[in-house]
């Protein structure tokens, strides 16, 4: 599903507020990210209602001085805190999971990022040492996951992002990431050291 545009709705809202309370309540109660369609089903209201609502309630939540905002993850949404709030919610919650990350796992995340769907032999050459390690770290973490096999001899494990590696760097797809256009003439240290840092930077 289309992202929903947001401009187009910057004029006086027109949405039931019932349906909204509806929609913030489904989006805090889940957890995780819901479709239009979850959302339309759940409330009993056509879908073009519902783009409405979350259209008008993204842009509220903009406007208005409010912690939390609706993000879109592959065309998914769910409610979280603005990043302004970030070092408060980090004190409650005593943990930072991209500032627990040692280097070596940085680095890996850095390549999958950008590299997936890669394999651990595939990561262990670009960064020079075995990732084994890292990678586990990554899965725990729930910033990585399995995404298939390599259809070669030994079907060697694929790896990917996650829905919760957007949503930790704040971003609403993979296109999103930082453009390595700049980095096409670096050789594989540097510019993996160049990759790392903008993943640093989100």
């Amino acid at each position: 599903m289309n992202k929903v545009n947001i401009k187009q709705f910057e004029f006086e809202n027109i949405t039931n507020p019932k349906i909204k309370s509806a929609i913030e309540a489904l989006l805090f109660v889940s957890g995780e990210p819901l479709t239009i369609k979850d959302l339309s089903n759940s409330i009993d209201e056509p879908i073009r209602v519902i783009e409405t609502a979350i259209s008008e309630m993204i842009a509220e939540y903009e406007k208005e001085n409010r912690g939390i905002k609706i993000i879109s993850i592959d065309g998914n949404y769910q409610l979280a805190t603005k990043s302004e709030n970030s070092d408060y919610v980090q004190k409650l919650l005593k943990k930072n999971k991209r500032q627990s990350l040692s280097q070596a796992s940085l680095e890996s995340l850095a390549i999958i990022a950008y590299k997936q769907p890669i394999t651990r032999v595939d990561i262990d050459e670009i960064r020079g040492v075995k990732s084994d390690s890292a990678i586990q770290k990554l899965i725990e973490r729930e910033l990585v996951k399995e995404v298939g096999r390599l259809e070669v001899p030994g079907r060697p494990m694929l790896f990917g992002t996650t829905e919760e590696f957007l949503r930790q760097f704040g971003l609403s797809g993979l296109n999103e990431l930082p453009s390595l256009d700049l980095y096409s003439d670096k050789d594989d240290d540097e510019s993996i050291n160049l990759i790392n840092k903008e993943i640093e930077k989100l």
